[in-house]
C-alpha cells in the first residue's frame, strides 16, 4: 500500500521498546489500539507486507496518524491497552461483549457494617465483593452468612455511642433471632467485627479457616461448661459445612488459582472463567469476544484474562490456561497443565466454554435463523475457499463388505440442514469391479448425467467420503460431463482431512470450526444412510439363498420363519408342529421334508 510521508516519518522514529500504539483516522478518532513488545517492529509490520485480511486492509486505508505510549513492561502495556479499549471502544478492536450489570455484595463502611446486594459501586469507603454472574450463588452466600452471624439489616445510623444511649428499639429481626440486637448494645462492637471478619473470609472462599476458628471457640466454651454457647457454635459449624458442600470441590491440592478456557466459532470466541479458592470453585463467569482483525485465540484469551481478573479483583497468583501466553505477568505464574488435577480443572472449564458457545449459537439461530444461516454458509465459503455460499450440498458414500452387496448413498443438505426427501440410494451395477473408485465413478456419472438431462439445478458443492483416490475418481467423471467448475471435496476418515482435486496437500480447516463440524455431519449422514440400505440388501440376499431355494417357499414365508426362529440352523431342527404354527400345515411339510428327507 502507499504510505504517506507523515506516516513514514512516524514509523522511522518509533522506539524499540514495549508500549501501546493508537491509530487515528482523519477526524482524529481512535480507530485501533494495540500493544507491542517492540513498538517499532510491531507497528512497521502493518505497512511492510500485503495484508490478506479485508478488515486489516480497511484499517490501513483509514490510518491518518499514529501515536504511542512507551511503558516499562509488557504487562503495563497490556493493562494500558485494556483501559484504552474500554474507554474509547475503537471500531477495529476486539469487542469484549458483556453488557450485563452483575451484582456485587457491599459491606458498608460503618461502625456496625451491613451486607447487601447492589449493582452500583459507590466510592464511599465500603468494600465490594464480586461481581456475581450467578445471582443464585450470591443470594445463597448472603443467606448463609446472615443466618450464621446475624448481621443487622436495618438502615439506622448506628454508632457505638448511639447504641449505648438506648436511642433505638429492638425490631422484629431480633425477636425472630435474625439479629443480635447491636442497636441496644446486646452485642459489642468487637464481637460484631469478629463476625464481620468471618463473613469476609467466607465470601473470599476461605471457609475452612472460619470453621477451624469456630471449632476452637466451641471447645473453649465446652471446657468452661458453657454448653449452650458451645451448641450454638456447633450449629454454626454444621450450617457452614453444609454451605461448603454446595461448592464445586475440585481438589484439596489446588490452592488459589484462576482458570481460563476458550472456544470459538466464525462469529466470536467464548471464554469460561473459574476462580478456585482452597480447592473449591467459588466464582464462575463467561465472556463473549468479537473477533475483528483475525486475532488468534491466544490474543483474545489474553484480553479476557486481563479484563476478567480486573473485573473480579482477583488476587490469585497463578492462572491456568490452555495455551502459553507470551507476556510477563510479573509475580503471577502462568500454567499450561498436561495432566493431573489442574488439567482436569482446565477440561471442566473448556466443557463449560463449549456449552456456552452452543447455547449462544442456539440463541442466535432461534432469534434470527436467517442471519445464523448466512453466517454459517459464509464461514464455510471462506474456510473452504469456495466461489459462493454452499447453500446446496450433495455428499456420496459407498458401502460393501469384501465387495459384496455394494451400494452408494447420496444425501442432500440445504442451507446447512438435511433435506431427507432428496436422499438417494444407488445399487451399484458394475459388479465385476466392486471397488470404491469404480463405484464412485459410476454413481457420480449416473447422478449428474440425470440432472443434466432433466435440466435440474446443480449443487454448489459436492463432497465424497474418502481421500485423494476417491476425489480424483469423482473429478475425472465431472470433467467428462463438463462439470469440473462445481467445487469438489473429499473427507478422509483417518485424520478427518479435507482434500481438493489435483492437490496432494489437505486443505487446512480448524478442527473445532463450524465448517469442519458441518462437513463431518454431512459425511456421517451419508455413511449412516448407505449402511442402512447395505444391510437391507445383505439380509434380503441371505434370505433368498437359504429358504427361498425351497420350492414353494417365497420371501413372505421365509421372512415369517426367520422372524420367529432367528436363523436357518434353528429352522432345520424345529419340530413339524412348531413350523405349522408359523406358516401352516402345507408349507411346514414342504420345509420339514426339505431338511429331513
Amino acid at each position: 500500500m502507499q504510505i504517506t510521508s507523515s506516516i513514514n516519518a512516524i514509523l522511522k522514529t518509533l522506539p524499540e521498546q514495549s508500549g501501546v500504539y493508537r491509530y487515528f483516522d482523519k477526524s482524529g478518532t481512535i480507530i485501533y489500539v494495540g500493544k507491542a513488545k517492540n513498538l517499532k517492529k510491531r507497528v512497521s509490520s502493518y505497512f511492510q507486507k500485503e495484508q490478506m485480511n479485508p478488515r486489516t486492509q480497511l484499517l490501513l486505508r483509514h490510518i491518518a496518524d499514529i501515536q504511542y505510549t512507551a511503558v516499562d513492561t509488557e504487562f503495563d502495556a497490556l493493562l494500558l491497552e485494556n483501559n484504552l479499549i474500554k474507554e474509547y471502544r475503537p471500531r477495529f478492536n476486539v469487542l469484549l461483549k458483556d453488557d450485563k450489570t452483575y451484582p456485587w455484595l457491599c459491606l458498608t463502611n460503618e461502625d456496625f457494617p451491613r451486607l447487601y446486594p447492589t449493582r452500583k459501586k459507590i466510592d464511599n469507603g465500603s468494600r465490594y465483593f464480586g461481581p456475581y454472574s450467578l445471582v443464585k450463588t450470591m443470594h445463597l452466600l448472603l443467606e448463609t452468612v446472615t443466618e450464621l452471624f446475624k448481621l443487622r439489616r436495618c438502615k439506622l445510623h448506628l454508632t457505638e455511642e448511639n447504641a449505648s444511649k438506648n436511642k433505638f428499639k429492638l425490631c422484629l429481626d431480633y425477636q425472630i433471632k435474625k439479629c443480635t440486637g447491636v442497636c441496644v448494645g446486646k452485642q459489642s462492637k468487637k464481637e460484631y467485627h469478629e463476625n464481620i471478619q468471618h463473613v469476609v473470609h467466607i465470601i473470599q472462599g476461605h471457609t475452612t479457616l472460619v470453621i477451624n476458628d469456630l471449632r476452637k471457640k466451641m471447645m473453649c466454651f465446652a471446657s468452661e461448661m458453657a454448653f449452650e454457647k458451645a451448641h450454638e457454635i456447633k450449629q454454626q459449624i454444621q450450617l457452614l459445612e453444609k454451605y461448603q458442600a454446595k461448592s464445586t470441590i475440585v481438589s484439596e491440592t489446588i490452592s488459589d488459582v484462576d482458570v481460563f478456557a476458550i472456544d470459538g466459532d466464525a462469529s466470536a470466541a467464548y471464554v469460561c472463567y473459574f476462580n478456585v479458592v482452597n480447592g473449591a470453585i467459588v466464582k464462575t463467569h463467561t465472556l463473549t469476544i468479537k473477533q475483528q482483525l483475525d486475532e488468534s485465540y491466544e490474543e483474545m484469551l489474553l484480553y479476557a484474562v486481563v479484563d476478567i481478573r480486573r473485573q473480579f479483583q482477583s488476587k490469585a497468583n497463578e492462572i491456568i490456561v490452555p495455551y502459553p501466553l507470551d507476556f510477563d505477568m510479573g509475580s503471577v505464574k502462568i500454567t499450561v497443565p498436561k495432566g493431573g488435577d489442574k488439567h482436569k480443572l482446565l477440561q471442566l472449564a473448556y466443557k463449560n466454554a463449549m456449552e456456552y458457545k452452543h447455547n449462544m449459537q442456539k440463541q442466535r439461530e432461534l432469534s434470527n435463523p436467517e442471519t445464523h444461516r448466512n453466517e454459517l454458509l459464509e464461514a464455510m465459503r471462506k474456510d473452504l475457499s469456495l466461489p459462493m455460499k454452499p447453500a446446496y450440498i450433495e455428499c456420496f458414500d459407498n458401502s460393501n463388505i469384501q465387495g459384496k452387496f455394494p451400494v452408494s448413498s447420496m444425501v442432500c443438505f440445504r442451507n446447512g440442514k438435511p433435506s431427507v426427501k432428496e436422499y438417494r440410494i444407488f445399487n451399484v451395477k458394475r459388479l465385476d469391479t466392486p471397488d470404491d473408485f469404480s463405484t464412485m465413478e459410476e454413481v457420480i456419472s449416473r447422478r449428474y448425467t440425470r440432472l443434466q438431462a432433466e435440466g435440474s439445478p446443480l449443487p454448489d458443492l459436492i463432497i465424497v467420503d474418502g481421500g485423494k483416490g476417491q476425489v480424483s475418481a469423482a473429478y475425472n467423471v465431472l470433467k467428462e460431463l463438463h462439470l469440473e467448475h462445481i467445487p469438489l471435496l473429499g473427507i478422509a476418515k483417518r485424520l478427518e482431512e479435507i482434500y481438493r482435486p489435483d492437490d496432494a496437500i489437505p486443505l487446512f480447516v480448524d478442527k473445532k470450526s463450524e465448517t469442519q463440524r458441518i462437513i463431518q455431519h454431512i459425511r456421517d449422514e451419508a455413511h449412516r444412510f448407505a449402511i442402512s440400505h447395505h444391510r437391507k440388501r445383505r439380509d434380503k440376499s441371505l434370505m433368498k439363498t437359504e429358504l427361498t431355494n425351497i420350492q414353494g417357499i417365497g420371501e413372505a414365508n421365509a421372512a415369517k420363519l426367520l422372524t420367529v426362529f432367528r436363523s436357518v440352523s434353528v429352522i432345520k431342527n424345529v419340530k413339524m408342529e412348531d413350523l405349522e404354527k408359523v406358516i401352516g400345515t402345507a408349507k411346514s411339510r414342504v420345509v420339514y421334508n426339505f431338511y429331513h428327507c
